[in-house]
């Protein structure tokens, strides 16, 4: 065996030693627990059930949940899309956003960023702020809103509504609105 043969060797062997070698790392210990999510899921389509009735269908793209926050919380970075049944599972109302958050132990949804609902009677709601409070059966906003319907269009500001959105009061309303002269 010629000398450089011999030197290729033990170099290959210093090589093949140097990488079997285990190598240890460590993470950092996690100091606050609240800001990390307990579940960080994509592309998510889900229904809730009360009771053993299905109750709720949520489609996201980006859900996280923070169980460990004060108060606990779960927040849609890119937006969702909620529909509510009724026992027969039919869409009572729908509701859209490009943000949500959810307060879980409150009931409290925060919608925010082109939020649009439209209720059974076809009529539209469009703000860019919208909070539904489950327990309350309510959704309000403070925020400017347009509700489009068959034949006319209402805007204001503020919005008071019970959760399927059949009965509600603009607080501030502008718009027109067709009156029947014969009447």
């Amino acid at each position: 065996m010629s000398r450089s043969q011999v030197i290729a060797i033990l170099t290959l062997s210093c090589l093949l030693t140097a990488c079997g070698k285990e190598v240890h790392l460590k993470a950092d210990a996690i100091e606050d627990r609240s800001a990390m999510p307990i579940l960080d899921a994509g592309g998510v389509s889900t229904l809730i059930s009360d009771s053993g009735v299905t109750r709720y269908r949520i489609n996201a793209d980006k859900w996280q949940v923070y169980d460990k926050a004060e108060p606990s919380y779960w927040e849609f970075t890119s937006g969702v899309c909620l529909e509510k049944f009724n026992e027969q599972l039919e869409v009572e109302a729908s509701i859209r956003s490009d943000y949500a958050k959810y307060l879980d132990q409150q009931g409290l949804w925060e919608l925010d960023g082109n939020v649009h609902a439209m209720n059974l009677e076809g009529e539209e709601f469009d703000t860019p702020q919208l909070f539904w409070n489950q327990h309350e059966e309510r959704i309000y906003s403070d925020s400017t809103i347009r509700i489009r319907r068959a034949t006319s269009t209402i805007e204001g500001v503020g919005f008071q509504s019970n959760q399927t959105m059949s009965e509600y009061t603009i607080l501030q309303p502008t718009g027109f609105f067709p009156v029947d002269q014969t009447e």
